[in-house]
């Protein structure tokens, strides 16, 4: 009787698993319908579209044979720009200014306030007119430049906070001026007048507030220096006090002097002891080397990397192949209008 009974429970278990393997099978099945119909749909529209187009072919034709030679003709009437590039390195947060007076010169080109930016750039009308605009963006850099940038933002985070924050973060959330270069362009509908706004360019730099910053790194190098010179001055001091008191107590017995920090003692190794003074001086010495170094390199408010070509290149962008776009802007029309039409005869013939 047991054996039936196990016999009975192993048969159910088999029913089981076949109407559960049969319900997964359909309803694969009913997914696999359901993309099959819809790549079906999809295929049938194309098919259909084609097959309008190809029997209205002339029509097409016709179509955009006219949206290429207006999309031409607006080519051939719109003026040819130019461009060029300016490479700048800006010293001492110079770069705000920078970035507020590229928008400030757009706005006044755009209200067209010619009397202002002939001010600005000291140039005449003939050359203000042909100015286009300009833009400003990040320069160029490599993955080194940007994994120092990001070394020294770790650097001024705590430890635990520093961990958190990936590379990628610090890339996703990095602002617009967080470059050390800037590229400049230029667009003129003339090729020769990139030069005559050099100047003015260039004097948008400077403000009170970059010239207080410069002032003020000035005053610290300064301030730094002369601490660096005392502390100089006393190892050599220190320098010739010990050797003098080596001289002359070489032959007594170990005596010690003191004279602030140092102590001299007459038993020391002299060896020792004057390569430690000549170590000390050699650090300070290339302190003030490397304070000296900073001034020299940062002793403008920026730095022209390369500046405006004397003539500028052709620019076109594809927004702007109107022969190109037309046409195909009147072919998708055409196919909405044919698509449309079908869809609007079929509900009018429609019968319940």
């Amino acid at each position: 009787m047991s054996n039936n009974k196990k016999e009975s429970n192993t048969s159910n278990e088999e029913v089981d698993l076949i109407l559960f393997f049969n319900l997964i099978g359909k309803g694969l099945n009913k997914i696999i319908e359901f993309f099959r119909l819809i790549f079906k749909t999809i295929f049938s529209s194309i098919i259909y579209a084609l097959k309008t187009l190809f029997k209205s072919w002339k029509i097409v034709l016709g179509v955009l044979l006219i949206a290429a030679i207006t999309g031409y003709a607006i080519e051939k009437s719109k003026p040819t720009v130019y461009s060029t590039e300016m490479l700048v390195e800006p010293y001492f947060n110079s770069k705000y200014q920078l970035f507020t007076n590229i928008n400030y010169f757009n706005a006044l080109l755009a209200s067209k306030e010619k009397e202002t930016l002939k001010e600005i750039f000291n140039v005449n009308d003939d050359v203000i007119k042909e100015v286009k605009g300009f833009e400003i963006e990040p320069g160029p850099e490599s993955e080194n430049d940007r994994l120092l940038q990001y070394e020294e933002f770790i650097n001024q985070l705590d430890s635990i906070r520093a961990q958190e924050y990936s590379y990628e973060q610090f890339l996703e959330n990095r602002s617009v001026y967080a470059g050390k270069y800037f590229l400049i362009k230029a667009s003129a509908y003339k090729s020769n007048v990139f030069k005559d706004l050099e100047e003015g360019i260039l004097s948008s730099f400077t403000n009170d507030y970059t010239s207080k910053e410069m002032k003020r790194r000035d005053t610290l190098i300064e301030i730094q220096k002369q601490n660096l010179l005392d502390q100089l001055e006393q190892v050599d001091s220190l320098k010739q006090f010990y050797l003098g008191v080596v001289k002359t107590e070489a032959a007594t017995k170990k005596q010690n002097v003191s004279l602030g920090e140092f102590t001299i003692s007459s038993n020391d190794n002299s060896k020792t002891r004057e390569f430690d003074l000549l170590k000390e001086e050699q650090r300070i010495r290339n302190e003030i080397k490397k304070l000296e170094e900073e001034k020299i390199e940062q002793d403008v408010i920026f730095e022209l990397i390369s500046s405006f070509q004397r003539v500028g290149n052709t620019t076109k962008s594809w927004k702007e192949s109107y022969s190109i776009i037309f046409p195909v802007f009147a072919f998708l029309l055409l196919i909405l209008f044919f698509v449309a039409k079908k869809v609007i005869t079929f509900i009018l013939n429609y019968e319940e």
